[in-house]
């Protein structure tokens, strides 16, 4: 399997064109649909997303996974807003021909005991994964801040619904580094769970940066994982600039503050050419 790089091109602009625009631009052939045109994924009316497709079709692009918001509501809250959420992703997969889902697992603002919050979260990813086996889709669970799989160890209890057909895992870099966690030590402990990266890169200080300049030893990592025999994908998640997507995001810490003066069009580019840097850096084929 080789690897293959994606994108959140919502970081680029908010509309279907702004959007392949910035994946021509920076020669990459697949995103993930997170912003599409002022609707999230999970709320795409079926009409506009034929049009979106036709879209994508025209220009070469095509859908690798969806970047929905499921599990980012309280661990208090109804599971029913995410299974309808994942119905409705089923119905986007026969229009998009894609069946990856990115999802999180759970928040405690009414803060339950955590063996509480623990056992509750992964019942509702129990339940998530049940309904994705039947609908064809594939979970893919992001280490988000805040929620019940931030740090790695959480995330490994989380890795006993790892199945390699309906729940896989992302390592993302620099949600790792918000839980205070060195990113070496995490990708020991990660290394033989870890299905996908999410390319974002961070400071200590919170900042965000282009890949392999942050804090949490991407480039190392990336080059440990290719020389280890590892591939698969990858999608470039810049946050360089707070912009109206990444606040939708639960986003913590900042742009890049040496980037300050550009626009979210520059700054994509850059995140881009940052991430295919890391393959060039470690000799990597991708696609």
């Amino acid at each position: 399997m080789p690897w293959t790089l994606s994108a959140f091109a919502d970081e680029a602009g908010p509309s279907t064109t702004d959007q392949i625009t910035a994946l021509q631009a920076a020669g990459l052939s697949r995103i993930d649909p997170r912003n599409v045109d002022g609707h999230n994924i999970v709320t795409l009316p079926l009409d506009l997303a034929k049009q979106v497709q036709k879209q994508y079709e025209a220009a070469g692009i095509t859908v690798n996974m969806y970047g929905s918001p499921i599990g980012k509501i309280d661990i208090a809250d109804d599971l029913k807003t995410d299974l309808d959420r994942l119905d409705h992703l089923g119905k986007l997969k026969d229009i998009f021909g894609c069946g990856a889902v990115r999802i999180f697992s759970y928040y405690n603002k009414t803060k339950l005991p955590r063996p509480q919050w623990r056992d509750k979260s992964i019942d509702n990813l129990k339940r998530l994964q049940e309904r994705a086996g039947k609908l064809g889709l594939v979970l893919y669970h992001e280490n988000e801040s805040d929620i019940y799989g931030d740090h790695s160890d959480q995330v490994l209890e989380l890795a006993q619904l790892r199945d390699g057909v309906t729940f896989k895992l992302i390592y993302d870099f620099a949600n790792y580094i918000r839980t205070c966690e060195a990113g070496w030590d995490t990708w020991q402990k990660m290394k033989s769970t870890t299905d996908y990266f999410h390319f974002k890169d961070q400071k200590t200080t919170g900042e965000h940066t282009p890949m392999g300049k942050g804090d949490t030893d991407a480039g190392r990592i990336v080059k440990d994982a290719a020389d280890s025999g590892w591939a698969g994908g990858c999608t470039v998640e810049p946050h360089l600039r707070l912009s109206k997507a990444v606040l939708a995001t639960h986003v913590s810490g900042t742009g890049s503050l040496a980037m300050a003066d550009m626009d979210q069009k520059q700054l994509f580019q850059i995140a881009c050419e940052a991430s295919i840097s890391q393959f060039e850096q470690s000799g990597i084929d991708w696609s």
